[in-house]
Parts: structure tokens; sequence; C-alpha cells
């Protein structure tokens, strides 16, 4: 079967679906697939700086920062 011929196959069967609930579940399913993330230049940029930080190794590991915690809530 090919892409084509499963898309047709998928609206002919969604097209007799009369439970709201069932639909509703289905298209759950399909923005969950379908959304797109629109950052404004100043994330993008964020992302970029960290991600040259991560290169350059300025970062911590979740093992560190879990120890950094608990010394932190031994303290208080």
């Amino acid at each position: 079967m090919t892409t084509l011929d499963l898309k047709k196959l998928l609206i002919l069967r969604i097209s007799e679906i009369e439970d709201l609930a069932f639909l509703e579940a289905i298209k759950t399913i399909l923005d969950s697939k379908s959304q797109i993330l629109h950052l404004t230049s100043e994330q993008r940029e964020e992302i970029k700086q960290s991600q040259e930080q991560i290169n350059q190794g300025v970062f911590f590991t979740q093992d560190q920062l879990d120890e950094e915690f608990e010394r932190w809530a031994d303290e208080n």
C-alpha cells in the first residue's frame, strides 16, 4: 500500500466515524504530530548561545545539580 493509498483509506474511514470523542482523539494524535514550534529571534539566539556553551563544556550535569541541591537542602 502506498502512502497515497493509505491516506485515502484513512480519509474514507474517518469520514464514516460519528463518535465525537473518537474524532477528538484522532485530532489530538494529529495535532501532536504537526505542532510547529515558532521561536522569536531572541529565543533562537539563546538556544545558539546555549549550544556554544555546551560545546565549550560550560554546563552542569544532572548529577552535579542533584549534588548541589542535596547540599542546599541539608543547609536549610
